[in-house]
Parts: C-alpha cells; sequence; structure tokens
C-alpha cells in the first residue's frame, strides 16, 4: 500500500491571518509530505507493507511508528480547522465538555494549558476515553492517543514547525489563533 499526502480541505491561504500561507506551505506541503514519503521508504519488506495508518499508529515502533504517526496526526491535525471557524460546540459534544470541565472556557484553560507547557515537541489532545469520558492528554514526539485505546476527537500540534513562522516562541498566541479555526461540527462528528 502506498501512503499518499491528503489533500487539503481549504486553500493554503484560507486560515489566515491564523495560521499563514507560508506556514502551510513548509507544515503541510514540506513537512508531513516528508513523513509521507518516509513512511512509503520504510515499510517495504515489513509487516505493515498492506496497512492502514490506524495499524501502523496501534502497532509499529521505531522509524515506520514515527513516520506513519505523524502522517496520521498531522491529517488529522489539518482536518480539524475550517476558515469558518471558532466559536463554541454544540450538542452533545458541548454537553460533554461541560460535563467534564465545568464549561467551554474551562476546557480552552486547560486544554491551552496542557499545550503550553508540552515539554519539548508533541501533541496536546481532546479524547473520549474507554469509559466514554473526555479527557485532556499530551503526547511527545509523534505520541497518538490510539495506542492508549482512546479515540481522538481535536488536536493541537506543539511542535515548533507547526507555530515558530508565524508566532516563534509565543505558544499563548498560537493557541490563542487555533481556537479561531477550529471546526466543532468536524470534532462534534468524531464524537
Amino acid at each position: 500500500m502506498t501512503h499518499t499526502l491528503p489533500k487539503l480541505p481549504y486553500s493554503p491561504e484560507a486560515l489566515e491571518p491564523h495560521i499563514s500561507k507560508k506556514t502551510i506551505e513548509y507544515h503541510y506541503g514540506k513537512h508531513h509530505m516528508t513523513y509521507v514519503k518516509k513512511l512509503n521508504d520504510l515499510i517495504p519488506g515489513t509487516p505493515f507493507e498492506e496497512s492502514s495508518l490506524d495499524e501502523i499508529v496501534i502497532k509499529a515502533d521505531g522509524g515506520v511508528f514515527n513516520n506513519g504517526a505523524q502522517v496520521w496526526n498531522h491529517t488529522f491535525y489539518w482536518e480539524g480547522f475550517s476558515p469558518n471557524g471558532g466559536g463554541e460546540p454544540e450538542g452533545k459534544l458541548k454537553e460533554a465538555i461541560e460535563a467534564k470541565f465545568g464549561s467551554f472556557e474551562k476546557f480552552k484553560e486547560e486544554f491551552t494549558g496542557a499545550a503550553t507547557t508540552l515539554f519539548g515537541s508533541g501533541w496536546t489532545w481532546l479524547v473520549r476515553n474507554q469509559d466514554g469520558k473526555l479527557e485532556i492528554v499530551k503526547t511527545g514526539n509523534a505520541g497518538n492517543p490510539l495506542r492508549d485505546g482512546k479515540t481522538p476527537l481535536l488536536t493541537c500540534d506543539m511542535w515548533e514547525h507547526a507555530f515558530y513562522l508565524d508566532y516563534q516562541n509565543r505558544k499563548p498566541e498560537y493557541l490563542a489563533a487555533f481556537w479561531k479555526i477550529v471546526d466543532w461540527n468536524k470534532v462534534a462528528g468524531r464524537l
């Protein structure tokens, strides 16, 4: 199986001013594409030649895992945005967030805190755990909650290449922009 770079669900400039066209050209067009190419170079002759990305994320290790998980994570990240995003979720997602965190604002505060305090490179996630409850988790490097039996709903890429061109070391500003483009309909559909 050959893995491909999924098409963005919007144009490269569509998320401006929150994520610049230049960042998308590098982050999506170079970083994400490189993970796809490396994965395709690594899987021939392994048990993962015909595996889906989900199977690779859950079962692989080493370079196959790192590159496969980064393809999965980045695709999930890009698909969670919309030029018309932001605001607040509705319906069951809003109810689940309020049940777990007390309010949407408290959830945003906790998620932002988790993301901005993640040491090194990695990801911050909103997941549904095995008990059906929501939680915020942080993973280092290419980590993915699927490996722990959790269902990802939303992620924020905290690798420097995700934000450095636009925000340098100002992670809180990156997170403030992140909330303005989250596609809550997409996140609700994942729930």
